[in-house]
């Protein structure tokens, strides 16, 4: 019986644990590894991460301004002597790179780099150090050169191998008092650096900040993480990436990444630079090894539970089982008198009849009751009236005609009262318990038997109470 029960509920944790599995598991795939949805997020991420360098950008442009309108940037491009004029170009990029680290603008990011060139684009000096004075910036940085020309300010990725620069640079033209242009001053923050502030402030991914060189691609800055995206940008996902830096934003799946590319406008004198950014193409890498544990071990869980409560349940129903079978056979090998004192929920009713059919059987009239004189393992409340003998078959014949009318005239409430009151006497004369039967189930009882028998007889039918024996019979009689 055991075995049976804990078999049959294991197999039924089993399915449910297999079901969730395969359920869960389609739900997860179809939600980490959405294409459409993944590469509209990477979308997003170079969008993002170009948006904010163009705004970087833009604030040094801005606070540049402001310093190459300030009459200090104007004495040092007026004085007469080029060694003087390096000296104080030096100085006057010291005192700004030392203002830029004071300010607030910059969001606590400290340029690298800080030149003053003259009108002609030549360094005059640099922060910092007396080498590189008459460099010339406007032939290598065409933005530099159309700034000069036209006064606009600007920004521009500056990567020359050959002059080790690699930066995120700003510029603004310094004008006299009558207007003319007689230099630039120029900031720039290394890119790698700057590309690390722009991941941490949007994506939190892998950057790549990319530039045309030829027919290939040059990775100017890199931002840690997704190794295969250096190897993708000038492979798989070149053309993408072409695209991107002529103005379109675009993103496709290499293997297991998306990658996704969108151009720095405005940046130098066109279509200078782009972002690329990498999402992993699902959100999840090993959908299994996530929840697969957490599952197979619910399902374990289940089972140890299916085993300990099949085993309690099993011993629950076999123990009695077991003594009633070894009762019987005890009897049936001449052992009459055994009977069963099983003290059970469920199987001690049970057990009562059996003892009481078997005392039938042999003519045996048993003592019952217990020491308050009370029957043993009698039926309970919700049980009592399933043991009711009625009796439909005498139709009241014993009765005259007078004691029918009777009956049928007695007030229902003192009818039902009196028949209730004579049925719990007759009970407690055999020695049967009564505690457990109460008026109103009693009442409730004996109206549904009248209904049934009336459909029976075509006609009210009243019971009487009537003892036979050892036993207590409701005696149907029919009324007119």
């Amino acid at each position: 019986m055991r075995t049976k029960i804990i078999a049959v509920n294991a197999v039924i944790v089993l399915l449910v644990g297999l079901l969730t599995f395969v359920l869960v598991r389609k739900a997860l795939d179809s939600t980490a590894a959405n294409p459409t949805q993944i590469q509209a997020e990477a979308k997003r991420d170079a969008q993002a991460a170009s948006a904010r360098l163009q705004l970087d950008g833009l604030r040094m442009e801005r606070w540049l301004a402001g310093k190459a309108s300030e009459p200090a940037t104007l004495e040092v491009l007026a004085k007469a002597s080029p060694g003087a004029r390096g000296a104080a170009a030096t100085s006057l990029c010291d005192t700004i790179l030392s203002a830029a680290k004071q300010t607030h603008v910059f969001e606590g990011a400290v340029p690298s780099l800080v030149v003053l060139v003259d009108a002609q684009g030549k360094s005059i000096g640099r922060n910092g150090t007396d080498i590189g004075r008459d460099e010339d910036y406007a032939a290598a940085y065409a933005g530099l050169k159309s700034a000069l020309a036209t006064g606009q300010s600007g920004s521009d990725v500056w990567v020359k191998t050959e002059r080790t620069d690699q930066y995120l640079a700003s510029y603004a033209p310094v004008r006299t008092e009558a207007g003319k242009i007689v230099g630039a001053i120029a900031a720039g923050f290394t890119l790698n650096d700057e590309l690390s502030r722009v991941s941490d402030a949007t994506t939190g991914r892998a950057l790549r900040l990319v530039t045309p060189q030829g027919n290939n691609l040059q990775i100017a800055a890199a931002v840690a993480g997704t190794e295969s995206l250096n190897a993708a940008i000038n492979g798989d996902a070149k053309e993408m990436v072409k695209g991107a830096v002529a103005g379109r934003v675009a993103a496709q799946q290499v293997n297991d990444t998306i990658v996704a590319a969108a151009v720095i406008e405005g940046f130098g004198d066109g279509k200078r630079a782009a972002v690329v950014a990498a999402r992993p193409a699902s959100l999840i890498d090993d959908v299994n090894s996530l929840i697969l544990p957490s599952i197979f071990g619910v399902t374990l869980l289940g089972l140890a539970l299916v085993v300990a409560g099949g085993w309690l349940l099993g011993n629950y129903i076999t123990r009695p089982i077991a003594v009633l079978e070894e009762g019987l056979l005890a009897i049936l090998n001449g052992q009459a008198e055994r009977r069963f004192q099983l003290d059970h929920p469920d199987l001690g009713g049970l057990a009562f009849r059996i003892d009481q059919l078997l005392n039938q059987l042999m003519g045996i009239e048993e003592d019952t009751t217990d020491e308050e004189g009370r029957v043993s393992m009698a039926p309970t409340a919700s049980n009592f009236v399933d043991a009711m003998s009625v009796d439909d078959s005498k139709r009241g014949d014993a009765l005259d005609a007078a004691a029918i009318q009777r009956l049928a005239a007695e007030p229902p409430e003192q009818y039902y009262g009196r028949i209730y009151s004579e049925y719990i006497s007759a009970k407690r004369q055999i020695g049967e318990a009564v505690e457990h039967i109460t008026d109103a189930a009693f009442r409730e009882r004996i109206q549904g038997m009248e209904q049934e028998a009336s459909q029976k007889f075509g006609k009210p039918v009243r019971y009487r109470v009537q003892l036979r024996g050892r036993e207590v019979t409701l005696l149907a009689i029919p009324l007119g």
